[in-house]
């Protein structure tokens, strides 16, 4: 039985057409390895990564990156608030500077992972949860109560004395986003967490120390 040449051309044209369908489902399924939280690649159709329109590195993310973002940003918010008060609390001018480089450094920090939050469409606070609930290092309301009435170089050492604390918490939290998280710009940010603020615990122990 003879083929006619239009025969031909449907027949070709079907199996381009097949071919190209399998091409994008094995571009929707990705190569990334299994993912240890929920979340995985969010937006729209991944596009080649040579092209000039692949997805931003925080479109790439798991539970674990969420949940550091969550935590982080009310745990920077109070090491925020507990430095600007020795601004006008502190008296001695190692603590005063100290206090304004974790607020220069932070503050930036808090809007880079709310950023990254609104990116991903997740809430800033975890559902069902409260901001600060559970956080390692976390001020209680009634410590921040203390510090907000000490002056001088007995602020100078509680501030030093919480801020150690604060500052335990936040390594741990990193250290976990490195070993959990997949958000290769959240990994980095928990690395230099780490490194800022255990170079800063080691300071305040100096502080504390001579004063």
């Amino acid at each position: 039985m003879s083929i006619t040449r239009s025969a031909v051309r449907r027949l070709a044209l079907t199996a381009v057409t097949a071919a190209g369908a399998m091409t994008v489902l094995t571009a929707c399924g990705g190569d990334s390895g299994p993912m240890t939280g929920a979340h995985g690649m969010t937006g729209g159709t991944p596009a080649p990564a040579a092209t000039a329109a692949a997805p931003q590195p925080s479109a790439t993310f798991n539970d674990a990156d969420v949940m550091f973002a969550q935590m982080m940003i009310p745990h920077h918010e109070q090491a925020v608030e507990m430095s600007e008060l020795a601004a006008t609390r502190a008296a001695d001018p190692e603590v005063k500077e100290l206090a304004q480089k974790i607020q220069g450094a932070q503050d930036p920090e808090i809007t880079t992972m709310t950023g990254w939050l609104r990116a991903w469409g997740e809430a800033t606070v975890p559902q069902g949860g409260h901001a600060g609930h559970g956080m390692p290092g976390m001020m209680t309301e009634g410590d921040l109560a203390m510090l907000e009435e000490a002056e001088g170089a007995e602020f100078d050492r509680m501030f030093s004395q919480m801020m150690i604390s604060h500052h335990k918490g936040a390594v741990e939290m990193a250290r976990t986003e490195q070993a959990q998280g997949l958000n290769p710009e959240a990994v980095r940010l928990a690395r230099t967490i780490e490194t800022a603020q255990q170079a800063e615990i080691e300071q305040m122990n100096k502080i504390l120390a001579r004063l």
